[in-house]
């Protein structure tokens, strides 16, 4: 015997004023976060889009190649740009390294206890401290404490203490993101916790070290308090295109500096110049995260869990 459209069976199919109203709320839902997503992404595509028209009448190879000439009024980038690489480059090799075997050590090898929760806590507090108290540290510490003097080096320092707290805490976050059960079983065939760690629990943990680098690098080239205090010069003479210009205990001009002195310490500068020095600080940064999220992609993709 058929069922009709109108039978009991049938009925018990059919979307009832509940179904509806979760479907409503559910679709409510999906457009309230999509419009939240536009928010944050369309401001920011106009920004950039605004950043690159003014820039694109000076935009060219000899922009990034030139040094600044005229009272930098003219010219290219390179002092500034150059310096902006050394910096950043210097801070990543001291900071990194340290966050990385501090957080292994605060994940892996401490126990809970008064002094492991200090040191987290400090942690925590230290990420969230001004540039320019950073600055001062670095100014006391660095420069006349240690007579390091005020150098690329100095400054290299202070952007590096600045940045290991978001290093420690992102490695952290990463490492306690591998399952126990992976280290249980090196432990089960008699590895040392140094061998599961060196072996098992840092290559899987990788990609989440990444992203505290790619924070970093962020961070440290937009910078202007820190490397003013400790390193950075109004203006440097160098040669142009000569990529080992600068030397560890030399001062040295940054991007972030040199945006702020053109645009507000320099008279009669061309339009277009700050908008391009804005654009190529902001081109810089993204290269590099761009390369460490490729990097990090692929590790994440050779993961087997």
């Amino acid at each position: 015997m058929t069922t009709t459209p109108s039978s009991p069976r049938t009925a018990m199919f059919q979307r009832t004023s509940f179904t509806r109203r979760k479907e409503h709320a559910e679709f409510a839902a999906k457009m309230i976060f999509l419009l939240m997503t536009l928010l944050m992404v369309i401001p920011l595509v106009l920004i950039v889009g605004y950043l690159v028209v003014q820039a694109w009448p000076i935009l060219s190879l000899d922009f990034l190649l030139e040094v600044p000439k005229r009272g930098m009024r003219a010219g290219g980038i390179w002092s500034p740009l150059l310096g902006t690489i050394y910096l950043v480059v210097l801070s990543l090799v001291i900071a990194t390294p340290i966050g990385v075997l501090a957080a292994v050590f605060l994940n892996e090898y401490s126990r809970e206890s008064w002094f492991t929760r200090v040191v987290n806590m400090a942690v925590v507090n230290l990420a969230g401290v001004p540039s320019i108290v950073h600055a001062l540290f670095g100014l006391g510490a660095f420069v006349l404490f240690a007579h390091i003097g005020k150098s690329i080096l100095a400054a290299s320092l202070t952007l590096a203490i600045m940045t290991m707290p978001v290093i420690i805490a992102s490695t952290k976050e990463a490492l306690a993101s591998v399952p126990m059960a992976f280290r249980e079983a090196c432990w089960n065939v008699g590895a040392t916790r140094w061998q599961t760690v060196r072996h098992v629990v840092l290559p899987n943990s990788i990609s989440g070290i990444l992203t505290g680098v790619i924070l970093q690098v962020s961070r440290a080239a937009g910078e202007t308090a820190p490397i003013m205090f400790t390193g950075a010069v109004f203006f440097k003479a160098i040669e142009e295109g000569r990529i080992f210009a600068y030397g560890l205990f030399d001062q040295c001009m940054a991007l972030s500096m040199h945006l702020f002195t053109i645009s507000t310490q320099v008279p009669d500068v061309p339009h277009a110049l700050p908008y391009g020095t804005a654009v190529v600080l902001l081109g810089t940064v993204l290269l590099v995260n761009s390369l460490a999220i490729i990097l990090r992609i692929y590790l994440r993709s050779r993961k087997k869990w």
